[in-house]
């Protein structure tokens, strides 16, 4: 019987670091489509105003 419980308590433990990482990987996607959007807005409005650096 401790076996079992053993096994219930390692794979309760699997299962909640692997839904924290799905939660952290999802929050990090939108970071990341955020930071996307945001770095073709200032591209598109260096394009119209012609600035330009080397």
């Amino acid at each position: 019987m401790n076996i079992l419980l053993i096994i219930v308590a390692i794979i309760a433990v699997i299962l909640l670091f692997t839904g924290g990482f799905v939660q952290a990987v999802s929050w990090l996607l939108w970071v990341g489509i955020v930071l996307l959007v945001l770095a073709i807005i200032v591209w598109i409005v260096r394009a119209l105003t012609g600035r330009r650096r080397v």
